[in-house]
C-alpha cells in the first residue's frame, strides 16, 4: 500500500524547502517560532493548516502519523523534523540549532557539560539536573607551587569565602574576649592556638566537600574529577592520571574561574604562598608580609593580625582599587591602630631566603616610588596581587572560543554566551563580570533556566553588594562617591554621612568613633536618588545586604528617611542621616534616641 498523497505533499514541501512551519491562524506559539526564524534572518515556508479547509485536516493527520505530534507549530528544517516551539526555542537557546541548519547535529552523551565544579558551575548544574537534563561536570585542581590541593567547591568553599570568614570570625572572638570585662566577665588572658584553627576549619570544608558530591550523586549528576579540555565545540576529553576519557555534550559551560597572580617576581614561586595555601599553613605565620592592596590582602591581614602575627602590608599604588577611597583610608587607619604596618608606592623586586633575619627567613626587597630602596624580613610572605583566570590549557582554540587579549578571559554578551553557539561562560573567567561567589551562582543559574525553559531573565550588575572583611567591616553597594562624580558631575551628587559609634562596644570603647557610613545622592529635581551606601562598622555585610534591594528597586533619600528604624542597631544610621558633606557641617553623631 503507497504513501497518502498527504504524506507525499508534505515530503515534496520538504524536499523543496530548507525551513517548514505548519501552523494555524489563532496560534501563539506560530507566532513565536516564524518570529525567532526573522531574528535569525531565516526564510521559510509557511502552510497555515485552518485555512485550507478539508485538505488541511488531512495534512495535520499526515502530520500526526508522520511525527506523532498532534500540536502547532509543526516544524521541519532540512526535512528534519523539530518539533514545536519549545524544541525550536531549546535548540536556539543550546546553541544546537546551528547545528541542525549546518546538517552536522547529532547525539550527545550530555545534555550539558559544565567545567569547573565551583559555586558558578555546581548552581549550574544542579538546575540544570532539576530540570530533567542529563548533566556532568568536570572539576580538576591543579595543585599550588607549594603543593596544596583540594576538593570539589571551587576557590569560595575551599580557599576563599568560606575558611576566611570563619578565621575572620576567630579574630573577633579575640576582640569579645578583651571587652568581656567591661561586661562583667572574668576573662583572663587566653592564648590562641592557630594549629587547632586551621584544623576545624579544614574538617568543615571537607564536609561541604562530602556534602556536594553526595548532591550529585543524588541527582544523578556525572562528576569527572579530571581535568577537561576541548577537542571541538562539542567534544570534551578529561585526564587523570590513570586513563583519559572522550565525552560529547551538546551545551558546554566554562566556570573554571581563577588563580592567585605571581607576577613573574624572582623568588616567589618557591618563597612566598597565596590565599591557595593560606588556610592550610600547618603553623602560625607568625611576622607576615602581604603583598597587595586588595580586599583579599587586607582581609588576610586583618585577621591574622588579630589572630597574634604581626603583619605588613606592602602595595604598589592604592588600597582597595574599585572601591570608594575615603572607605579604603578609614579601614587603612583603623588596621594601622591594630598594629598592622603598611608599607605604600613600592614595589617588590625579589624574595629570597637568607639564612635567617631579625623578622624571619625569607627576605624581600624592593623599591619605592621615588627609587628609595627596601628590604626586610619574614617569617612569611603572602601574595595578594590580583588573580589569573583558568583558561589556559582548556583547548579553547579547538573550539573557537575567543578570548579578551589583555586578561585571557573569555568574552561573553550579556547572556554568558561566547562567540560560538553552544558554549557559555559563567564566573570568574568570563570577561566583564565581578569576581563575586554570589554573581557567578546566579549567573549559573539564570543561565540554565534560559537554555531549558522560556526564561529570558539575566543578571544585572548594576547594584551588586559586597563587604570587605577586615576587622571593622566595610559594606557597600552602588556607585562610589568617586564614581557617582565622574559619572554624573560633582554638582549634580549629593552625599549625606555620619560617623556612629555601636552600642555593643560602647562599654569597652573599642569602635568609639571609628564606624562610619554615607549615602551617595543624584539630585532629581529636587529629589535624591540613592545610587550608593557605604558603612563601615561591625557585622556591615549583613547590614549591606538588606538595603541593597532598596537600591535595586530605585529607592531615594526620603524612603529611608520615613523608615522606623529598629532601635538600637547600627542599621539604623541610614534612616538619620541629616548632614551632608557638601555643608561642611561635623559629621559625628553623639546622641543615642534622636
Amino acid at each position: 500500500m503507497g504513501e497518502s498523497p498527504f504524506v507525499n505533499y508534505i515530503n515534496e514541501l520538504l524536499a523543496n524547502n530548507r525551513v517548514v512551519i505548519f501552523s494555524k491562524t489563532w496560534c501563539p506559539y506560530c507566532y513565536k517560532a516564524k518570529d525567532l526564524f526573522k531574528d535569525l534572518l531565516v526564510n521559510y515556508h509557511e502552510v497555515v493548516l485552518d485555512t485550507m479547509g478539508e485538505k488541511g485536516c488531512k495534512v495535520q493527520e499526515a502530520l500526526e502519523e508522520m511525527t506523532q505530534q498532534k500540536t502547532v507549530p509543526n516544524i521541519f528544517i532540512n526535512s528534519n523534523h523539530i518539533g514545536g516551539y519549545t524544541n525550536l526555542y531549546q535548540a536556539q537557546q543550546t546553541g544546537r540549532l546551528c547545528d541542525i541548519f549546518a546538517g552536522v547535529a547529532g547525539s550527545y552523551n550530555y545534555d550539558l557539560i559544565i567545567i569547573g565544579g565551583g559555586s558558578g558551575g555546581l548552581a549550574a548544574a544542579q538546575e540544570a539536573a532539576a530540570l530533567g537534563k542529563n548533566v556532568a561536570i568536570c572539576d580538576f585542581v591543579k595543585p599550588s607551587p607549594r603543593g596544596t590541593k583540594w576538593d570539589i567547591g571551587g576557590t569560595c568553599v575551599n580557599v576563599g569565602c568560606v575558611p576566611k570568614k570563619l578565621m575572620h570570625r576567630a579574630s573577633l572572638i579575640g576582640h569579645d574576649m578583651r571587652d568581656a570585662p567591661f561586661f562583667g566577665w572574668d576573662a583572663p588572658p587566653a592564648g590562641h592556638r592557630w594549629e587547632t584553627l586551621v584544623e576545624n576549619v579544614q574538617n568543615h570544608i571537607k564536609s561541604i566537600n562530602w556534602m556536594y558530591r553526595k548532591d550529585l550523586k543524588k541527582q544523578g549528576i556525572t562528576y569527572y574529577n579530571g581535568f577537561a579540555k576541548f577537542v571541538d565545540r562539542h567534544t570534551i576529553v578529561t585526564e587523570t592520571e590513570k586513563k583519559n576519557e572522550k565525552i560529547t555534550g551538546e551545551t558546554i559551560i566554562v566556570a573554571t574561574g581563577g588563580r592567585p597572580n605571581y607576577d613573574d617576581i624572582p623568588g616567589a614561586l618557591e618563597n612566598a604562598i597565596t590565599s591557595d595555601d593560606l588556610f592550610t599553613l600547618p603553623n602560625e605565620p607568625k611576622n607576615t608580609l602581604v603583598i597587595g592592596g586588595g580586599y583579599i590582602a587586607l582581609e588576610s591581614a586583618g585577621f591574622l593580625q588579630e589572630l597574634g602575627s604581626q603583619c605588613t602590608v606592602l602595595v604598589r599604588s592604592i588600597l582597595l582599587r574599585g572601591f570608594d577611597q575615603q572607605m579604603a583610608g578609614k579601614i587603612e587607619e583603623q588596621m594601622t591602630e591594630s598594629g598592622v604596618k603598611f608599607v605604600k608606592q613600592c614595589v617588590v623586586l625579589k624574595i629570597s631566603q637568607d639564612g635567617g633575619g631579625e623578622g624571619g627567613q625569607i627576605r624581600v626587597e624592593g623599591q619605592y616610588e621615588d627609587g628609595t630602596p627596601y628590604s626586610d624580613s619574614f617569617n612569611t610572605v603572602l601574595l595578594a596581587i590580583g588573580r589569573t583566570p583558568n583558561t589556559s590549557g582548556l583547548g579553547l582554540e579547538n573550539a573557537g572560543v575567543k578570548l579578551h587579549e589583555s586578561t585571557a578571559k573569555i568574552i561573553v554578551d550579556d547572556y554568558d554566551r561566547t562567540n560560538i553557539p553552544n558554549i557559555y561562560a559563567v564566573g570568574d573567567v568570563a570577561f566583564g563580570r565581578p569576581e563575586l561567589t554570589p554573581v557567578a551562582i546566579q549567573a549559573g543559574k539564570l543561565l540554565v533556566r534560559r537554555l531549558y525553559t522560556f526564561s529570558t531573565l539575566h543578571p544585572s550588575y548594576r547594584f551588586v553588594p559586597t563587604t570587605v572583611f577586615t576587622p571593622l567591616e566595610y559594606g557597600c553597594v552602588g556607585d562610589s562617591e568617586e564614581r557617582a562624580i565622574e559619572t554624573y558631575g560633582e554638582n549634580n551628587i549629593e552625599v549625606f554621612h555620619s560617623s556612629f559609634s555601636p552600642l555593643e562596644s560602647s562599654l569597652a570603647h573599642r569602635f568609639d568613633w571609628r564606624c562610619y557610613a554615607k549615602m551617595v545622592c543624584i539630585k532629581e529635581e529636587g529629589r535624591m536618588k540613592v545610587t550608593g551606601l557605604h558603612i563601615l562598622g561591625p557585622n556591615a555585610g549583613e547590614v549591606t545586604q538588606g538595603f541593597a534591594l532598596a537600591l535595586k528597586l530605585g529607592a531615594y533619600k526620603e524612603d529611608f528617611d520615613l523608615l522606623f528604624a529598629i532601635h538600637p542597631t547600627n542599621a539604623q544610621i541610614f534612616t538619620k542621616f541629616q548632614v551632608t558633606k557638601s555643608s561642611g557641617e561635623d559629621a559625628d553623631v553623639h546622641r543615642c534616641c534622636s
